[in-house]
């Protein structure tokens, strides 16, 4: 093999590295039974503690419509999306037949309902338990609510 083609081979690899390294833990788009919140949360933290974010925990499942309807509003309303982006690790924990999560959610306060969310510090630290229904407007949630809750939460507040 030539020196030219080791060389190239290096770069590569040295170029796969530098991209796999920057690139953010993997968290579920779905509340996904399977998956281990104590272990999400921990990356999160990593995350948090590099970033300044703070971690905000969505719990509910994939058999909630009002958790499928927090989603859908948060995906239709560009400032709040960007916002929770810039200032929040968004992790959904599963509450469902299949997982329960019980050990995990014993932690926290009592839900009322779901979806759920709670706040944590980048520490991972609990700050905050928000029941939805208070931000809910009609059959979907009010934006100067979520806003206000969100800001309120937001780092350095």
């Amino acid at each position: 093999m030539s020196q030219r083609c080791k060389l190239f081979i290096i770069f590569f690899f040295a170029l796969v590295i530098m991209d796999c390294s920057d690139k953010p833990f993997p968290f579920p788009e779905k509340y996904d039974p399977a998956r281990d919140p104590f272990a999400d949360v921990s990356a999160a933290v990593n995350i948090a503690q590099k970033s300044g974010q703070r971690i905000l925990l969505k719990v509910g499942g994939d058999w909630c419509i009002w958790c499928h309807r927090l989603d859908d509003f948060i995906k239709t309303n560009p400032e709040i999306e960007r916002f929770l982006q810039e200032k929040f690790i968004m992790l959904k924990i599963n509450f469902s037949q299949e997982n329960k999560n019980e050990q995990f959610l014993s932690q926290y306060p009592k839900i009322p309902g779901y979806p759920h969310l709670f706040v944590l510090e980048k520490n991972g630290s609990f700050l905050h338990s928000q029941d939805t229904g208070v931000l809910e407007s009609g059959k979907s949630y009010a934006a100067e609510k979520i806003m206000e809750f969100l800001r309120q939460w937001a780092p350095g507040n």
